[in-house]
């Protein structure tokens, strides 16, 4: 299984920052992470993309797919990654709503249809933007078979995921990227 723990520590050294914010369900947040900035780093991608192909195979994925913006790195780098091991998967991404032209696709890319796939997030926190992005995917035809993220924010997400009988398997939680954090200052 790849270095989590290096990717905590890139994750705190890049992503996290405490102070007041907003988050996008309009709650406030004593910290932010902005997982974007190690989704889109050289060495984040290889970190990510190595962590979630690892994930995708071992739950016997065939494809990486995930709700749009969040995913759209992570999902690119796994697609690569898998690649050069030998054991390819295809990737797709779920709009925020669907095309209202051409097709009207609600998930763009690949077509997971009759695939195993995992679905990918960027952060979770209640599961809301993850759990909508499952529902798309399984319209599409896919049999959802893991979601991960690259940080749990401990607050309640891998509890509404997995009540929908997906396991969760973040490749960092919050307490990890804060115990980097902690440790830096």
């Amino acid at each position: 299984m790849p270095d989590n723990d290096a990717l905590a520590a890139l994750l705190a050294r890049l992503s996290y920052r405490e102070g007041d914010f907003t988050l996008s369900s309009g709650a406030k947040s004593t910290f932010y992470l902005d997982a974007k900035q190690v989704s889109y780093h050289p060495e984040g991608v290889e970190l990510v993309g190595n962590a979630v192909h690892a994930i995708a195979r071992a739950f016997g994925a065939q494809a990486i797919g995930g709700p749009t913006l969040g995913a759209d790195a992570i999902v690119t780098s796994a697609v690569y990654a898998s690649a050069r091991t030998g054991h390819p998967m295809t990737g797709f991404i779920v709009r925020k709503e669907a095309k209202k032209y051409g097709l009207g696709k609600w998930v763009e890319g690949v077509s997971p249809e009759g695939l195993k796939v995992v679905i990918v997030e960027d952060v979770v926190t209640s599961g809301a933007s993850l759990f909508k992005a499952v529902e798309h995917v399984k319209e599409a035809g896919a049999h959802v078979v893991v979601a991960t993220a690259l940080v749990d924010r401990e607050q309640g997400g891998r509890e509404t995921i997995e009540a929908a009988g997906i396991p969760f398997r973040p490749l960092c939680t919050l307490s990890q990227v804060r115990a980097h954090f902690d440790k830096s200052k």
